[in-house]
């Protein structure tokens, strides 16, 4: 399938975000991609070219504005930048949502978060009924979700030292509290990263079961 790919500059406040957009020639149901917390890697614009050969527009959010992680420590200076003060990556991500719908005006759009994504992932789909699908990949936060009205998907590494599996299963019964439809995986003998092909955590054979399972959530629920 031929898609169109191109770096998007979003308005965020009075500054300006980043984000790589690509989607099908004849263009899709929209996807925000919210990668982890090393940033926009070129990992997050194959999972975006991934998703627009299935057929969905995808957007993935810069939140560094150029720069990516590699190191950890080097990563947590970067995510303090952004995450030092809350308003300005919800700005970000809000700006990015309001793009991606823009493209398909009244239509519903899902997202799929990685790791630090995820917290953002749930917090923006707790809050906004556009949002009909949502999947997590090791990764969640806990918020009121009583007003959520997305189906979640959530992808679990067995051996996390960073988001266990134990706190995947609390925000499961939290949200089925909620009313919401929700479906977790574990997958045994994976670590956090599990999905990123760039990461020495990566597992092919979960992975490649992740996607599956994702494709087919979405399929149903976009």
């Amino acid at each position: 399938m031929d898609i169109n790919k191109l770096n998007v500059q979003l308005k965020v406040n009075d500054k300006n975000a980043n984000a790589y957009l690509a989607s099908p020639k004849d263009g899709g149901p929209g996807i925000l991609v919210l990668p982890s917390w090393w940033g926009l890697k070129p990992f997050f614009k194959q999972v975006c070219d991934q998703l627009a050969e299935h057929g969905y527009t995808a957007l993935a959010l810069d939140y560094y504005n150029g720069r990516v992680g590699n190191a950890i420590e080097e990563t947590q200076t970067l995510q303090q930048e952004v995450e030092g003060d809350p308003s300005v990556m919800s700005a970000m991500i809000k700006a990015a949502k309001g793009y991606l719908a823009s493209l398909r005006a009244g239509k519903p759009i899902g997202i799929i978060g990685f790791s630090m994504g995820t917290d953002w992932a749930v917090m923006t789909a707790a809050q906004e009924p556009d949002v009909s699908a949502m999947v997590l990949f090791y990764g969640g936060w806990s918020v009121d979700f009583s007003k959520m009205k997305s189906k979640v998907l959530g992808h679990y590494a067995e051996m996390d030292e960073w988001y266990s599996f134990d706190r995947a299963q609390d925000m499961e019964q939290k949200m089925k509290a909620a009313g919401v439809d929700v479906t977790i995986h574990l997958y045994p003998g994976t670590a956090h990263w599990f999905m990123e092909s760039d990461r020495p955590e990566y597992d092919p054979e979960s992975a490649q079961l992740a996607w599956k399972r994702t494709f087919e959530f979405l399929k149903m629920n976009l």
